[in-house]
């Protein structure tokens, strides 16, 4: 199989590379500096835990033609960018198989317009990383399934060969019937970490902020009921049980995280460099719930700071009232739990 990654960033290489490692006939699409980086010094790797490096001399052009024979391309970049591209992909004679890693919570429509259903497969890269210069910085590749599926939930052949061809990368592959539902609820999940943006994109001062914590709880929270007054499924079905963590334990969850390696790569790294995205990809899901009537003040909040027209939270702020109530009753529980094991005991 001959494949295309149309998209350079720090998962297009990291996709590159691993599929030219595995065999696999693959070629890299890049423009600018990025195009002459690639041609100088290859594809760069560099884990982001162990500093470990690894250099894949990957072929790459700098456009997509209408008679390049690729029987699948992976289109590896920002939901906001990736509208730009759809007219190229559609004169391209040659690959049957198009599948989009990315968050997009607004559906298919506009890519099946563009592109025909038959030829349109969904995903999510499941990964993360950040660009120093002509070196990618990549999370290990085994810590997150990817999801990948068709857009109307079959499970066919090309589901399967597309799914194993993906696995040689050494990447766990789950294939899914419900794409749609899992990229919408994909955003309230990274969502939690909007609250960055209040804190001027500064990990120690969004750890010393309990506002800013509490702000991407909360929009989480509201979003996840919203998706479900809109009747949009929420997937995998273990996200439903997220507005149930008490605030008290998710900030301390939050605040753990934000002195991590993941975070500064996965998390801050990507909310630096793709502000624009975040703020588009809120903006589709808010749309796309508006249907079920439910206010979602803590997302409008959000998109405020990450668009600049609110300015970032005071460092400390902690104005927002903590609801408690969860960790009491997750200590009665506890309390009742052990009060019967006693009294079993005797």
């Amino acid at each position: 199989m001959k494949a295309l990654i149309y998209g350079a960033g720090p998962l297009g290489s990291l996709y590159a590379g691993r599929l030219h490692l595995a065999g696999v006939e693959v070629t890299l699409l890049a423009r600018g500096q990025r195009l002459a980086d690639l041609r100088q010094h290859g594809v760069v790797l560099e884990d982001a835990f162990s500093g470990s490096r690894e250099t894949y001399p990957v072929p790459v052009v700098e456009q997509l033609g209408e008679n390049d024979p690729y029987d699948l391309i992976l289109v590896v970049m920002r939901k906001d960018q990736s509208k730009d591209i759809l007219p190229t992909l559609a004169n391209n004679r040659y690959a049957h198989t198009i599948l989009f890693l990315q968050n997009n919570p607004a559906g298919f429509a506009e890519y099946i317009k563009a592109l025909g259903a038959e030829r349109v497969m969904a995903g999510f890269p499941s990964s993360g990383g950040e660009r120093n210069g002509p070196v990618m910085r990549v999370m290990p590749m085994d810590m997150v399934p990817m999801p990948v599926g068709e857009v109307d939930g079959r499970i066919t052949d090309r589901t399967r060969q597309v799914a194993a061809l993906l696995k040689r990368t050494g990447k766990k592959v789950e294939i899914r019937q419900d794409m749609d539902a899992w990229l919408v609820s994909h955003v309230p999940a990274v969502g939690v970490f909007a609250g960055l943006y209040a804190a001027d994109l500064d990990a120690g001062r969004y750890a010393r902020t309990p506002d800013a914590m509490l702000l991407g709880v909360r929009l989480r929270e509201e979003s996840l009921k919203a998706q479900a007054a809109a009747g949009i499924p929420i997937s995998p079905a273990g996200f439903k049980l997220l507005p149930w963590i008490p605030e008290p334990l998710a900030v301390a969850m939050l605040r753990g995280m934000a002195g991590t390696e993941f975070f500064q790569v996965g998390v801050l790294g990507h909310s630096r460099a793709a502000a624009a995205e975040m703020a588009h990809i809120l903006q589709e899901y808010r749309q796309r719930v508006a249907p079920g009537g439910m206010p979602t003040p803590m997302l409008d909040r959000a998109l405020e700071h990450i668009k600049g027209t609110r300015p970032p939270l005071p460092e400390g702020s902690s104005q927002m009232a903590m609801n408690w109530r969860g960790v009491w009753v997750m200590g009665a529980a506890l309390l009742s739990f052990i009060a019967f094991i006693r009294y079993r005991r005797r």
